[in-house]
């Protein structure tokens, strides 16, 4: 009976339900956005403004009152106005001594002012406890409720005690606090929100470079040199041909991009002999960005497999089809059946199906919501065996396309090959050098230096105290 009372009294709640006051300096949007979310979890709140009445914005049970009145009536405050306009705390340093001061601004570009905001804030009232969050939320996302997509707040500070008053605060508005650390880290979360798609920079300029040359390279190949020499116009290619040429072409050349800065990265640890050395920038840039690499290929390859699909119910096939059918009944000839060129179509076609089925795997893996539920060892052998696998399926399916026609002088126009030929070269060096990483007198030779083996520490070292000198 006993146990059983413990056991009970265990679940009953400790604290009570009651929460804390929490005070607002600014009336904007946000600040209207963010008190109404407060209230809706529960939270007291009570607006400090320059212009203390009631208004029809203010949420209704909100208290609206002058600054110094509102301060002292929550331990909380939160800055809800601009930097520019924070001077006028200074004024109010001895009402707000001791107060967590939530800062939540952001700049109009980046490294906009010699310090963070937050510091600047914590600068102005240095009794005060600052704090930096909900910067990354929207006003709109907290009115209308759609927060799936900006859930995380990212909260620092100097003071634990007042980081966690903070994070409490969030969590009970539905989101999620990650802790970042110091005051110092303010910075760079206030250039957060001002990043646009950071990690996708790289793969999309890459990526518009490379459909630029290839769509020149079929432009001059299939439109302007049949015009220069056989005085055909085939400028409708440009509609569905070229297109359908170009994205299987970005396809394999982006994903044998992803699985070669690894493979510069194997050889660079085998030449150093140690893992305790940095890639250069360039590489390391690199290499941060093969997930969004191998997502901008996906969506070439759906390209790809979709304009594939249209080709039976285009203009031009089906008349070249009625063309050559007539072609045979006037002339009562009929081409036999080559059985090595239906077993080369069949092996084309199934290359393309398998390679895409496993490349949409890769990009289904590769969301947060999947790999989250997948250890790191299932994680890996996803992206690294089967992508390798899917590479090699890919690159046999262009070869498998190509056929004999990589020997046909007529494939060469004005000495140009053609674009497919060109997309193999990387495919072919990844997988080529990839083969020879995996010979067991580098296979393990390269485990051991990931394990932490060194075939000269004192390299290690030098490379490391230069780098260090650079940088200073």
């Amino acid at each position: 009976m006993s146990k059983n009372s413990s056991n009970i009294m265990a679940l009953v709640p400790k604290t009570s339900n009651k929460r804390e006051t929490v005070c607002i300096f600014g009336t904007g949007d946000f600040g209207r956005a963010l008190g109404h979310k407060l209230i809706q979890s529960g939270y007291p709140v009570v607006f400090g403004s320059r212009s203390p009445w009631p208004s029809s914005l203010i949420p209704k049970d909100a208290e609206v009152l002058s600054h110094a009145e509102a301060a002292q009536k929550a331990a909380i405050i939160i800055i809800a106005i601009q930097r520019q306009h924070y001077d006028f705390l200074a004024s109010l340093e001895e009402t707000l001594h001791g107060k967590v001061l939530v800062d939540i601004s952001n700049n109009l570009k980046i490294n906009q002012y010699p310090e963070s905001n937050a510091k600047y804030l914590a600068q102005l009232v240095p009794s005060a406890r600052v704090v930096k969050a909900f910067n990354t939320v929207s006003a709109w996302a907290l009115q209308s409720g759609t927060l799936d997509a900006s859930r995380q707040v990212f909260v620092c500070g100097d003071d634990t005690e007042a980081k966690q008053m903070v994070m409490d605060i969030v969590r009970a508005l539905g989101l999620t606090p990650l802790d970042q650390g110091s005051l110092l880290a303010a910075r760079e979360i206030e250039n957060y929100p001002l990043q646009l798609f950071p990690m996708w920079k790289l793969p999309i300029f890459l990526s518009l470079g490379l459909t630029a040359f290839f769509f020149f390279y079929c432009l001059v190949r299939d439109v302007i040199y049949p015009c220069v020499y056989e005085n055909k116009d085939y400028s409708f290619y440009l509609a569905i041909s070229i297109p359908n040429r170009i994205c299987p072409i970005m396809a394999l050349v982006l994903l044998a991009l992803v699985y070669l800065p690894g493979v510069l990265a194997a050889i660079i640890q085998l030449y150093r002999g140690t893992k305790y050395s940095r890639f250069p920038d360039w590489l390391d840039r690199w290499m941060l960005c093969r997930k969004q690499l191998g997502l901008v290929a996906l969506a070439f390859a759906s390209l790809h497999a979709i304009y594939t699909l249209v080709i039976p119910i285009r203009y031009y096939v089906r008349w070249t089809v009625e063309d050559r059918t007539i072609s045979q009944a006037l002339n009562n000839k009929t081409t036999p059946f080559d059985n090595t060129n239906g077993w080369l179509s069949d092996s084309y076609l199934a290359l393309g199906i398998l390679g895409f089925f496993l490349f949409v795997l890769l990009g289904i893996t590769s969301l947060p919501s999947v790999s989250n539920n997948v250890n790191w060892r299932e994680f890996r052998f996803v992206q690294s065996k089967l992508g390798y696998l899917t590479l090699i399926l890919c690159t046999a399916h262009t070869l498998v396309y190509g056929g004999k026609r990589f020997l046909s002088p007529s494939s060469y126009r004005w000495y140009l090959p053609n674009a497919y030929m060109l997309s193999l070269i990387i495919p072919c060096v990844v997988l080529v050098v990839k083969f020879v990483l995996i010979l067991p007198c580098l296979d393990k030779q390269l485990t051991r230096i990931r394990q932490g083996w060194e075939r000269n520490p004192q390299y290690s070292e030098q490379s490391n105290y230069i780098i260090n000198k650079s940088a200073v």
